[in-house]
């Protein structure tokens, strides 16, 4: 058909399986295993339906303020979003605007390569080393832009904030985007460097350390001339983005930080449990700053395994790609699901 010749097409990113079943574990798409704090569900009580008549605040007022109160920032410096994606393929809309390439790396979340793709923005993929550490000098060649994950997912790793400063300092030409979607779980956000460069975007999202993947909210942090632009770009295709109960339950959840960070704290306890018992069973897996773990077995296939875990019930993520095809990524869940994991690994082992 001829007016096929002017779409444009593009290959869809993967998203972890949803499956319709009750009676699964489900440790593949990095899901909070508890719910979101208490002032949420309260918040969601105090709305009524009567509410969705009115189209939401543009601005997205109460939910910009509870972050930058959280965070210490101006609220010009915030930007929020439908998700982190929705964040993240503005950001790359919006900032990587070049001819020249983005970079990012060959082990890494595989949205970015998908967006680029769909806007049509050159990239290059910079290999992770052998122990899936970035190589900073890598990042030093000529640029439209940068972005990575960190922690990395799916691995895991963290990178130390001298390296991403060095990777920010090194291209002021460049916009740098840190995607730290697993932040809380571990290691240091890289929030503290935007106050002494302008080139530098922060993302996170509400959807892992904050239990509301289900409600889509992420949002970036930066300098005000950064989400500036970001917003005009948000206010040139949609000015409501964001709806009434998204904004209302978002605040409420910045708001009950003691609940926030004890959940945390429960994921991290439970990895710690959890990676002894993978050490036991002669699994091998890089220190894990995310609410997962990406391991790997001499002796097993990983495909194999995902497939025998599917079987039983216990969904986890495999990528058939190269460097990683033997390697599974588990999602921390709670205990009594880490347990149940762990006797099912005991037998197949």
């Amino acid at each position: 058909m001829a007016w096929q010749e002017n779409v444009r097409t593009v290959t869809p990113y993967t998203a972890g399986e949803q499956p319709k079943r009750r009676d699964i574990i489900k440790l593949n798409t990095n899901e909070c295993p508890y719910p979101p704090a208490p002032g949420v569900s309260k918040a969601l009580a105090e709305l009524s339906a009567d509410d969705f008549r009115l189209y939401p605040d543009p601005d997205c007022t109460a939910l910009v303020s509870c972050l930058a109160d959280y965070y210490g920032l101006p609220c010009e410096q915030v930007f929020v979003g439908v998700g982190s994606d929705d964040v993240l393929a503005l950001a790359f809309l919006t900032f990587f605007n070049s001819k020249k390439p983005i970079l990012f790396p060959d082990i890494t979340y595989s949205f970015y390569d998908v967006w680029a793709e769909l806007y049509r923005i050159p990239y290059q993929k910079i290999p992770l080393d052998g122990n899936f550490q970035m190589v900073k000098e890598d990042y030093l060649v000529k640029n439209g832009g940068i972005i990575f994950p960190n922690p990395n997912a799916p691995t895991g790793v963290f990178e130390d904030l001298d390296v991403v400063e060095f990777i920010v300092g090194k291209n002021s030409g460049s916009v740098v985007i840190v995607d730290e979607a697993y932040i809380d779980f571990g290691g240091t956000s890289a929030l503290s460097l935007a106050s002494k460069y302008d080139n530098l975007l922060i993302v996170q999202t509400f959807s892992k350390s904050r239990a509301m993947a289900g409600m889509r909210i992420g949002y970036a942090m930066g300098n005000q001339k950064l989400i500036k632009y970001l917003s005009d770009a948000k206010f040139a295709t949609n000015s409501y983005t964001m709806n009434r109960t998204a904004l209302s339950l978002g605040a409420a959840a910045v708001l009950d930080d003691d609940y926030f960070k004890k959940t945390t704290a429960k994921i991290i306890n439970t990895r710690a449990w959890f990676e002894k018992e993978l050490d036991r069973l002669g699994f091998i897996y890089p220190k894990s700053d995310g609410n997962f773990i990406f391991v790997t077995h001499p002796r097993l296939s990983g495909a194999e395994l995902f497939t025998a875990l599917s079987e039983r019930g216990i969904y986890v993520r495999h990528w058939n790609k190269p460097r990683i095809c033997e390697y599974l990524r588990i999602t921390i869940g709670t205990d009594e699901e880490m347990r149940a994991l762990t006797a099912f690994l005991d037998a197949y082992v």
